[in-house]
């Protein structure tokens, strides 16, 4: 995702639209345009091969808090996707983060921002936090200031949780503000400390589109949150030091599965054993493991669907498709489920056969070709200075 924009003076719409770049932002390889709700209402107004999205962020009083509108065909738009006229001044998911930002006693300034990017709309691949962190850094670099990574990381996920309907974890903007250049972060969510690793050269990342698209907001991914959240409770009751699902052992949910119930222990058997797969593909990338990785990656993926029930038949069948490839160590669905794309752990020297095989193989099944691409770490949200 790139971000260009200019400052702008005055607290009133102006009437020229003439972007002048003076900084872009190159926010990292796997992010969108802008979030998926965002994006379904101006989808007619938009040229699909370079997906632009133009924005005014204003102050329309001299005390008055930032907005920000949305500059595309004749109208603005609203919240929750819906057509708003001039004079209706709606927040959207970005002028809510302006204000998580001001509410810390940062005063930031107007600006015209252009916002586009190249992936796939509703991928599952973090494009709400890397638009967020994207206006974030955008935001306070017009403004000249400054704030610590993780206290953005912070504002950005409050910003979508308010806005958003969204009940996420910090683990996405987390990922965006404070990711290290070809390395993989092994992140503790309750403490926010981190360790890294480097990504082996041997391996590559091939991302593949199932073009089934899902929206956070209106998928099961709250009610999965929800269930969680039940199933500590009933957890507690037997110890109360359980405050999350990651002080929970699978003796624990043995101990408790007739109370849990079968649904509420398939919920609970995901988040425990994808937490321990987590801390040993950790390892596996340490040691340089390959096939060990894709193990766990396989299983994880099988997790997904058994246990936390977020698959769809697109993604089973893009699945296969992938794993049955020579040089494919392991595939998995990422984001949230419900569609978006798949992530294969490939044999570096096998990519490029990998690559023609799923295309041609899902294409057929699909009706079209999916959009694919091998993606590398890249380094956090950050301000690149022109040449």
């Amino acid at each position: 995702m790139f971000v260009h924009y200019r400052h702008t003076q005055g607290n009133h719409l102006s009437s020229q639209r003439r972007p002048v770049i003076l900084h872009e932002f190159n926010i990292r390889e796997i992010c969108t345009a802008s979030s998926a709700r965002l994006i379904e209402e101006i989808r007619p107004q938009l040229c699909w091969t370079r997906r632009k999205i133009q924005l005014h962020l204003d102050r329309l009083t001299a005390g008055g808090n930032l907005h920000l509108f949305l500059l595309a065909g004749n109208y603005y738009l609203g919240p929750h996707g819906t057509r708003a006229s001039k004079r209706e001044y709606d927040r959207l998911i970005c002028e809510w983060l302006a204000a998580e930002i001001e509410a810390t006693g940062i005063r930031l300034s107007g600006a015209d921002i252009t916002v586009y990017g190249e992936i796939p709309i509703g991928g599952g691949l973090s494009s709400s936090a890397s638009l967020e962190l994207a206006m974030a850094t955008a935001m306070l670099g017009i403004a000249g200031k400054s704030m610590g990574r993780e206290e953005m990381a912070r504002a950005c996920r409050r910003a979508e949780q308010v806005y958003g309907g969204v009940n996420c974890g910090i683990m996405d903007q987390f990922s965006v503000a404070c990711c290290e250049r070809g390395h993989a972060m092994l992140l503790d969510c309750r403490t926010l400390a981190t360790k890294s690793v480097t990504i082996p050269p041997g391996i590559a990342l091939l991302l593949t589109d199932s073009g089934v698209k899902h929206r956070l907001s209106e998928s099961g991914y709250n009610n999965r949150a929800d269930q969680c959240r039940e199933a500590v409770e009933i957890l507690r009751a037997n110890d109360p030091a359980i405050a999350a699902l990651r002080d929970v052992t699978p003796n624990m949910l043995d101990a408790c599965a007739e109370k849990l119930g079968d649904l509420l222990l398939q919920r609970c058997r995901h988040v425990v054993t994808e937490i321990q797969r987590t801390e040993d593909a950790f390892s596996a990338l340490g040691s340089g493991d390959i096939d060990r990785l894709g193990d766990l990656v396989q299983h994880s993926h099988a997790s997904l669907r058994d246990d936390f029930d977020v698959s769809c038949n697109e993604i089973e069948s893009l699945v296969a498709i992938a794993d049955a490839c020579d040089g494919v160590v392991g595939s998995r669905m990422v984001g949230a489920g419900f569609g978006g794309c798949v992530l294969s752990v490939v044999r570096r020297e096998q990519l490029a056969n990998v690559r023609r095989q799923i295309a041609e193989d899902y294409g057929a099944v699909s009706g079209a070709t999916p959009w694919m691409h091998a993606v590398s770490p890249a380094g956090p949200a950050e301000e690149v200075l022109p040449q």
